[in-house]
């Protein structure tokens, strides 16, 4: 097994002389993404927007020029029409039509009466206004509760410092993320709610492992300086950080060669998530407790409890 290791034991790297290079990348970065979600604004998919989606299958390769044409005579708007999965699998897509869902249905109609003897329509999905709000709205609302959630937890289990350092990494990691969704114009859909969520988790549980170990060396390691010995827990843990974020990339990999058009902008954004969360769990969340002034020996007070209980049970 040790010739499967991506990382060798006992390593000496100096992560936290890094910092002063990777705190203002990071917020360069983040205020960029905000900037841009702000005024560019993100590729919102029918889910968000409202429409329909038709799925169809064409007898041989699918000639996207003339099924774009055909779309066009039609006057329905703004249509998008892409191959996905095998040359001759289409997805179209169109806007919210004027006049609501009966408006949308006649549209859809249309497109069945224009293609009826040439394609077989596999799925066919409309999404109305009302809907497409409350799905924005309620996709909000769950990372917004999440990230919430998470500062509590890490509060709880770990001190303040902790708690702070863990969310503003997190929060990063989400926002660049959004930054990526708006420079590639990916389609932003529930999937793409999904993908942010697990990002969230996957970037906390990073995080709280390399938190575990620098506590544990707090209690240890008393008269070593902070940042040696945030040093010595990121290195700890590095062999176990490496090896879990590279085999969950060579999964998501898979996923986005061989998974379609479908799942593509999901498992980009997991891609992205999965190395921006491995970068801020080692290069953001332990160089945040130097600047928060975590206290040498921060956990004395659970010692000194466990101590005086021992000395109980002797007395």
């Amino acid at each position: 097994m040790r010739l499967l290791r991506l990382i060798p034991d006992n390593t000496t790297y100096k992560f936290m002389w890094f910092r002063k290079y990777s705190f203002p990348l990071s917020i360069a970065v983040a205020v960029l993404s905000a900037v841009l979600f702000f005024s560019v604004g993100l590729n919102f998919g029918i889910d968000f927007k409202g429409g329909s989606l038709i799925e169809m299958k064409t007898e041989g390769p699918a000639d996207i020029a003339a099924i774009r044409g055909k779309l066009g005579t039609l006057n329905l708007g703004d249509v998008q029409v892409q191959q996905f999965g095998s040359p001759d699998e289409v997805l179209v897509r169109m806007e919210q039509q004027d006049g609501g869902e009966q408006a949308q249905q006649l549209a859809i109609n249309a497109v069945r009466s224009a293609f009826a003897d040439e394609v077989e329509f596999r799925r066919v999905e409309i999404v109305g206004p009302r809907v497409s709000g409350e799905l924005a709205t309620a996709g909000s609302i769950g990372i917004t509760v999440a990230l919430i959630c998470i500062l509590f937890y890490v509060w709880f289990r770990f001190e303040w410092q902790f708690a702070v350092g863990a969310i503003l990494t997190t929060l990063n990691d989400v926002i660049v993320t959004l930054g990526l969704f708006v420079v590639l114009q990916l389609d932003f859909t529930l999937s793409s709610i999904a993908a942010i969520l697990t990002i969230i988790g996957y970037s906390l549980n990073d995080t709280v492992v390399v938190y575990d170990r620098i506590r544990e060396n707090l209690r240890r390691y008393k008269k070593l300086s902070l940042t040696d010995l945030l040093d010595l827990s990121i290195n700890e843990t590095l062999a176990r950080t490496t090896m879990t974020s590279v085999t969950t990339l060579i999964a998501l990999s898979a996923l986005y060669v061989f998974g379609g058009e479908v799942i593509q902008s999901f498992t980009l954004a997991m891609i992205f998530g999965i190395v921006i969360g491995t970068y801020s769990s080692i290069f953001l969340a332990a160089p945040m407790l130097i600047l928060f002034n975590l206290r040498q020996g921060g956990n004395d007070t659970d010692e000194k409890k466990a101590t005086g209980t021992d000395a109980a049970k002797t007395a």
